[in-house]
């Protein structure tokens, strides 16, 4: 096979202009094809003691997934230890690597030509090219000079793949800081917190306080009071407002990821592991970490946290070096974790270490004084959502929200406004949309059943001149319609849920603390 200078000259510029490819390795394999004919070609790079293939051509796509241990493999480890171009005899006794795998061919693969070529840069090997032709004997007389000249080009090209691949990883993790910054760019409209009551004024002083400081944060609540907004306020008011906050659901995270997603993992650590990646910590470096549901960490996941709290390192999986890590965490929990590390499913160490200040997020019906801000900040947002011109919410609406306890919290009366506007906009005629009692008819079946067991309430006589539990007589009522609901219900706790107008978790995280007992019980 003669190879003349311009085909050397073509290939040069076909290998320079590959780098800008998509597939980069593909198209230097088809660049190296239009220079030596031959069947099957397969770039593969060196990890250790493994080659690892990056392309094929002409081979079984299966090839791809395989990882060859060269000393497995005494062709592969021939080119590897070798410092020239090997080019096998048509009897070489060695087995061949791609037996059975030649797309035009089945079975094993008969007399052929084979050569391999190693491809080495700064003195140090990086790949292995191999040529496979049924042609025997088709590559003995290509001149040793020019398969040295291909393989210093296709070695400069691989190490120019290489670096650009680890470019682009290292490129994506920016991109992941950088879509985390995005949020917090916008975050000071996103994240304000509504609201002016009492308890709301005691809440933004006390993040007022703890936000300048690099203490950890504990921020407790019921589910929908808006935890995750506190978490964010105290970011933006903190010395690390303008690194990124990262923000990790611990109630979403499968048991066996939850160390690779929190600390990293390198490529090959566990099946699946494809690419290196950063963990959570690594992301949020120099900013703030946010644990949402950190009470529903497994205790095997919550010893690992622990380290990485008090030594400020982190080890990614599959990884023997330790990265040190600049990171402030919040936590919150809608859990009682006092309650959780008496009853051992919460580690006392990590409690402390997370508790350094406690904040604790009131529930709705501690805030009805807030309602119409609420009221009106979701209106305004839906407005753009929905294309109205103009929406209000009536002034009985508003007055009947505020005689509701609002089991769910703020996502509860969220998603009410969010029903009762689409209700109101299906109505509209005119440029105003307003949202009418009509437009509230669950809650207003909830208040009916609220009204109908105020019989309870009324028979329980106020005695004269002598103190009230509020609270206990609160929970009697909450008790007593809860369990009418779920009577009715047949002890189905998702028609209960939807009746209720609460999360089904919720309900039953209520009910648990009322000691409430049904005999039929329907998930």
């Amino acid at each position: 096979m003669h190879i003349s200078q311009t085909a050397l000259l073509e290939l040069s510029l076909d290998l320079a202009r590959s780098l800008d490819a998509k597939d980069r390795f593909d198209q230097l394999l088809s660049t190296i094809r239009k220079v030596i004919a031959c069947e099957a070609v397969a770039l593969l790079t060196v990890k250790g003691e493994v080659l690892v293939p990056l392309a094929q051509q002409g081979l079984s796509k299966d090839v791809l997934g395989r990882r060859f241990q060269t000393s497995e493999h005494p062709r592969l480890l021939q080119i590897s230890q070798s410092n020239k171009v090997v080019r096998f005899s048509r009897d070489c006794p060695l087995p061949d690597p791609y037996d059975g795998l030649l797309l035009d061919r089945d079975g094993d693969l008969p007399v052929h030509a084979c050569m391999g070529i190693p491809l080495s840069f700064n003195k140090r090997l990086i790949g292995v090219l191999t040529l496979d032709s049924l042609t025997p004997n088709v590559f003995d007389d290509i001149p040793e000079r020019t398969l040295e000249i291909i393989a210093i080009m296709a070695a400069v090209s691989l190490n120019n793949a290489l670096n650009i691949e680890l470019l682009e990883s290292r490129y994506l993790h920016s991109q992941q800081v950088m879509a985390e910054l995005n949020v917090h760019n916008d975050a000071k409209h996103q994240y304000e917190l509504i609201g002016n009551s009492e308890t709301m004024v005691k809440l933004k002083h006390e993040i007022q306080l703890v936000a300048p400081s690099d203490f950890s944060v504990l921020i407790e609540g019921a589910s929908g009071t808006g935890k995750e907004l506190v978490a964010h306020n105290i970011h933006l008011q903190s010395k690390r407002a303008e690194h990124t906050m990262v923000y990790v659901n611990c109630a979403a995270l499968p048991e066996n990821l939850i160390e690779s997603e929190l600390f990293g993992h390198v490529k090959g650590a566990f099946t699946g592991a494809d690419k290196d990646r950063a963990g959570k910590f690594v992301v949020a470096d120099g900013g703030t970490l946010f644990l949402d549901e950190v009470g529903e960490l497994p205790l095997a996941a919550q010893s690992k946290l622990l380290r990485a709290l008090q030594s400020n390192e982190i080890q990614k999986v599959g990884q023997d070096s330790i990265i040190n890590v600049d990171v402030r965490v919040i936590a919150a929990t809608n859990r009682d974790l006092k309650t959780e590390v008496e009853h051992g499913r919460f580690r006392s160490d990590l409690f402390h270490r997370l508790n350094v200040y406690p904040i604790h997020v009131p529930a709705l019906q501690h805030r009805l004084s807030d309602i119409d801000l609420l009221a009106g900040y979701f209106i305004e947002s839906l407005k753009r959502k929905l294309g109205i011109n103009q929406l209000r919410i009536d002034s009985e609406v508003i007055a009947m929200m505020g005689n509701y306890d609002w089991p769910g919290n703020i996502r509860e009366l969220e998603h009410f406004i969010n029903r009762a506007a689409l209700s109101a906009s299906a109505r509209a005629t005119g440029k105003i949309t307003t949202i009418i009692r009509a437009d509230c008819q669950q809650l207003l079946n909830v208040a009916s059943n609220a009204v109908a067991q105020n019989t309870v309430i009324d028979s329980v006589s106020a005695p004269a001149a002598e103190s009230i539990n509020l609270k206990q007589h609160l929970d009697g009522y909450q008790r007593q319609l809860i369990k009418q609901v779920l009577e009715q219900e047949q002890g189905n706790w998702s028609k209960a849920a939807k009746r209720l107008q609460i999360d089904r978790a919720n309900l039953q995280r209520l009910a648990k603390r009322l000691n409430i007992v049904i005999s039929k019980q329907v998930s």
